[in-house]
C-alpha cells in the first residue's frame, strides 16, 4: 500500500515537473470617456490561450480580477410599423354593455395583419375593461382578448396589444358601462415588428504557410490558426486552373481561376463552417492530378473573433493575461447577466500593446520508468543493509 501511494505520488510529481509554466500578458492602452471599455481578440492570443478562452483574466494595477464578459456579435433592431385606418360602422347598447363596430377603411387583397389596435378620445378621467372581438363578414364574431383602457390624469393607455396577430376585417369593442358617455373620434390596426440583426466579428490574416508536393497533390500547410473558429480561406494564385481542394473535417470543394475567349471566372474561396483548428498546423490539400502544382502567392483566412468587454477608467493601468493554466475553468462574473443591457450603450474600443510571451519549462526528468526502477533497487540496497547488519549483532 506504502508503495502504491508512494509511486503515484512519484508518477503525479514527474507529469507536473514536465509541464511548462506560461503566462503571458499584454498592456491594455486605456481611452476613451464611456464607462464600459472592449479590446479585440488577436490570433497570437488565441494560439496561446485556452481553446476555450476559460484563462482570459483582466487585472488591474493592484493585481484584482476585474470582471468582464466575451461578446462575438453586434446586434442592430429595426423597427417596421404600419398603420390600417378603421372606420366606425355601428355603436350600440345591449345588456347594459356598451358596443362599437369597426371595419377597415380599405380591404386589401392580402391579408392585413395587426399586432394592436389603437384608438383615440377626447374623454378624461376614465378606466374601462373592455372586450375585442374579430371578424371576417360583420356577421361572425370570435372572441379575441380581454384588455383595459383608462386615462386618468397624466397616465394613458388607448392601446390593446394582441396576445397574438390578427387577420380580421373587422372588431368590435365592448365596453362594461359607459355612464361617461366615451366615444372615440379615430381607431387604427397596427401592424408592429422589431428585428435583430447579429453580425459577427469577422477579422481576416495572410499567415505563414509551407507547401509540400507529392503523390501529385499539393499540401499547404497553414501556421498560426490554432484556436481560432475558421470561417473560409482564400487561395492567391496567378495560374490558371480548376482543382479540387481538400479540408480537415471532410470539407471539400472545387476551386477554378479561369481566363478564357475574354471572359474570367474566379472562386479559390474555401468555406470551414467554424472549424476549429487544434494543431500548431492546419492542412489543405490540392488534388493535381497530372498537372504541375499551382504557383501559390498567398493565403487569406478569415476567421471569428471576440471581443472582451469591462468596466474600467482611462486613468488606471490594466493588464490582459492569458496562459496561466490549461486547466483553469473560466470564471464567473456577475457583468455576464445584464451584458444585453451595456450593449446598448457606447463602448470605448481599445487596443493591445505589445503581447509578452514567457515559457519557464522546469528541468527535464527522467523517464518515469528509469526513476521507479532505481528507486526500487534503492530501496532493496537499504532493506539488504539493514538485514546484513541484524544478521551481524
Amino acid at each position: 500500500m506504502a508503495h502504491n501511494c508512494g509511486r503515484n505520488s512519484l508518477l503525479l510529481l514527474l507529469i507536473c515537473s514536465a509541464l511548462p509554466l506560461f503566462a503571458h500578458d499584454a498592456e491594455i492602452k486605456m481611452e476613451g470617456e464611456n464607462r464600459y471599455k472592449s479590446i479585440r481578440l488577436t490570433p497570437q492570443i488565441y494560439n496561446a490561450a485556452n481553446s476555450n478562452l476559460s484563462d482570459i483574466l483582466i487585472k488591474d494595477s493592484k493585481g484584482e480580477n476585474v470582471p468582464y464578459f466575451i461578446n462575438s456579435n453586434s446586434q442592430k433592431t429595426q423597427s417596421n410599423r404600419e398603420t390600417y385606418p378603421l372606420m366606425q360602422i355601428n355603436s350600440y347598447v345591449k345588456d347594459d354593455f356598451f358596443y362599437f363596430d369597426y371595419k377597415l377603411v380599405a380591404i386589401r387583397n392580402s391579408d392585413t395583419i395587426a399586432t394592436s389596435i389603437e384608438f383615440l378620445t377626447r374623454n378624461t378621467d376614465f378606466a374601462k375593461a373592455v372586450n375585442i372581438y374579430g371578424s371576417y363578414d360583420n356577421i361572425n364574431w370570435e372572441f379575441v382578448q380581454s384588455d383595459t383602457l383608462y386615462s386618468v390624469d397624466d397616465k394613458t393607455k388607448l392601446t390593446i396589444d394582441f396576445a397574438r396577430p390578427q387577420k380580421n376585417t373587422h372588431y368590435r369593442l365592448r365596453l362594461s358601462n359607459n355612464l361617461e358617455r366615451i366615444s372615440f373620434y379615430k381607431s387604427d390596426l397596427v401592424y408592429s415588428i422589431e428585428t435583430v440583426e447579429e453580425t459577427h466579428f469577422i477579422e481576416s490574416l495572410m499567415p505563414e504557410f509551407s507547401i509540400e508536393n507529392e503523390d501529385k497533390k499539393t499540401n499547404i500547410i497553414i501556421e498560426g490558426l490554432k484556436n481560432l473558429r475558421l470561417c473560409d480561406f482564400t487561395v492567391h494564385t496567378d495560374t490558371m486552373f480548376i482543382r479540387t481542394i481538400s479540408a480537415p473535417r471532410g470539407i471539400k470543394k472545387e476551386i477554378y481561376n479561369l481566363s478564357i475567349n475574354d471572359t474570367s471566372c474566379l472562386d479559390t474561396t474555401v468555406p470551414l463552417n467554424r472549424h476549429i483548428s487544434t494543431g500548431d498546423t492546419y492542412t489543405v490539400t490540392i488534388t493535381d492530378a497530372d498537372d504541375k502544382p499551382l504557383n501559390i502567392t498567398g493565403l487569406t483566412v478569415r476567421y471569428y473573433a471576440d471581443d472582451i468587454v469591462f468596466e474600467g477608467s482611462t486613468d488606471k493601468v490594466y493588464t490582459l493575461e492569458f496562459g496561466a493554466n490549461p486547466e483553469k475553468k473560466a470564471p464567473v462574473y456577475d457583468i455576464e447577466r445584464y451584458k444585453n443591457e451595456i450593449l446598448k450603450g457606447e463602448i470605448d474600443r481599445l487596443t493591445i500593446g505589445e503581447l509578452r510571451f514567457s515559457a519557464v519549462e522546469k528541468p527535464k526528468t527522467f523517464p518515469v520508468k528509469i526513476i521507479f526502477n532505481i528507486v526500487i533497487i534503492a530501496i532493496s540496497l537499504l532493506l539488504g543493509a539493514v538485514i546484513i547488519l541484524r544478521l551481524k549483532k
